[in-house]
């Protein structure tokens, strides 16, 4: 009983301030345009999407950014969440590498979503909104949102990708059981969704589409704003109470990681986890290797252009410069339906093209694999989104096991997969097949970029 498997901290270490890595970036981000006259965004043209408070974190320079009380309020239900030492998968591993979890699959929703859609849910409560739209893919995030606008009051519409939407009725119904609505995406409820569905009416969606309905209505209606659960800067900043939270609990552990790992689809859980420590190493401090691990079916940050583009596909959101495989790619409809996206955060992207991360991939039979095998000797079961960075995780055990190398590995278990058991059906009934997406469709998605000069 000498060696510690969960590393805990009380409720008062819960942190104070959010991380915002913003003000120490060696060179400065490319600004969001104007989808129409291509100029950098203001905050008053955000204004009709986005509450004030939201806009003034996602433009904000400064390094701390305090958590308002009531959100911090509610995060302690299950923040800070656990650190796990993972000594029964390095014994199965038998590799000298020394690994260790965040595990975000304590919280109400079952993943790392509900660290901003909180923040989120209050900023918008107390600016008078009465109704958020938002949407989502493997429904992680759809499921946060419907929750905290419980909490404060709030009616939420989420638009679910298609796809995803047949693939977990669960995730609906948990949405709905918080007084959601859940509509498929593309829809006859928006007039993007009919343009999309008119062309091609069995299209299976994508979170573009999505973002595309849920922006619609929010700039249509006045009591309405729209709630984004990953890429732009302040969902990030949201997500960093997981990094700052792990800083201290490796502490605990007398431990410094060699690397640090997230899945990466819009970036959130992967910059909640790596941010912190990056900042550390821009500030002058011990750098840290950090790899963002996305599906090989979906590569934004290993195949896609770093440039403009948009945000979603009917090209009614702002312009930003990001990795991208351009806006009107539909990815094919593999598991993990969280890492979907065409595009990646404009600051992991930006962080990218800086050097400080390590991009990789990972096809999807291999990663179910990694997962189960994580499951087996830690005895929880991730969800697909997750699996991709267990896959890295592993891998890189396994590189120390060859070369003898005692490394600390760190990485992001951004949520559990117990609303995803069809997902782990299909793989052990061998219903699974690695997908992979047409250079053709890519190639054709970015011709259609933006032409900024």
């Amino acid at each position: 009983m000498s060696d510690p498997v969960k590393y805990l901290l009380d409720e008062h270490h819960l942190p104070r301030f959010w991380y915002n890595i913003n003000a120490d970036l060696p060179e400065p981000m490319f600004p969001p345009l104007n989808p129409v006259t291509r100029q950098p965004l203001s905050a008053d043209e955000l204004e009709v999407i986005f509450p004030r408070g939201v806009i003034e974190q996602e433009m904000s320079t400064e390094r701390e950014i305090e958590i308002p009380g009531p959100v911090r309020e509610v995060l302690r239900q299950w923040r800070p969440s656990p650190l796990y030492r993972a000594r029964r998968l390095e014994q199965a591993l038998d590799t000298p590498a020394k690994i260790f979890y965040k595990y975000e699959g304590v919280s109400p929703t079952g993943s790392h979503k509900a660290n901003s859609a909180v923040a989120q849910a209050f900023y918008n409560k107390i600016e008078g909104v009465k109704r958020l739209t938002t949407e989502t893919g493997a429904g992680q995030w759809g499921s946060s949102l419907s929750l905290a606008g419980s909490m404060f009051g709030l009616e939420v519409l989420v638009y679910m990708v298609k796809v995803s939407f047949n693939q977990k009725p669960y995730r609906r119904a948990f949405m709905e059981a918080f007084g959601a609505r859940c509509i498929a995406s593309p829809s006859d409820t928006t007039e993007c969704g009919r343009k999309i569905l008119a062309d091609t009416p069995d299209n299976t969606g994508s979170l573009g589409m999505a973002i595309s309905e849920a922006v619609e209505l929010a700039a249509q209606n006045d009591d309405t704003k729209y709630a984004l659960g990953s890429v732009l800067n302040h969902v990030l900043l949201h997500q960093t109470v997981i990094g700052l939270e792990a800083q201290k609990q490796l502490e605990m552990a007398d431990a410094e990681p060699d690397m640090v790992i997230g899945c990466t689809g819009g970036g959130s859980n992967f910059a909640g986890i790596a941010f912190p420590f990056i900042g550390d190493h821009l500030r002058g401090g011990r750098k840290v290797e950090c790899i963002a691990v996305e599906p090989s079916a979906c590569p934004s940050l290993t195949k896609g252009k770093f440039a403009y583009d948009y945000g979603d596909t009917a090209q009614i959101s702002p312009i930003c410069k990001m990795h991208t495989l351009g806006a009107s790619f539909v990815p094919p409809g593999f598991h993990a339906g969280g890492l979907r996206y065409h595009g990646m955060a404009p600051l992991v992207s930006h962080l990218t093209e800086l050097g400080h991360i390590d991009p990789r991939s990972y096809n999807q039979l291999e990663c179910f694999a990694a997962g189960l095998q994580f499951a087996k000797a830690e005895s929880i079961l991730p969800a697909p989104e997750s699996n991709h960075a267990v896959r890295a995780a592993i891998h890189e055990a396994e590189k120390c096991r060859e070369s003898g190398e005692s490394k600390t590995i760190l990485f992001n278990l951004s949520g559990h997969g117990n609303f995803d058991m069809q997902a782990y059906t299909d793989y052990l009934g061998g219903k699974l097949k690695d997908l992979d997406y047409a250079e053709s469709e890519v190639a054709m998605a970015l011709a259609g970029l933006p032409s900024v000069d």
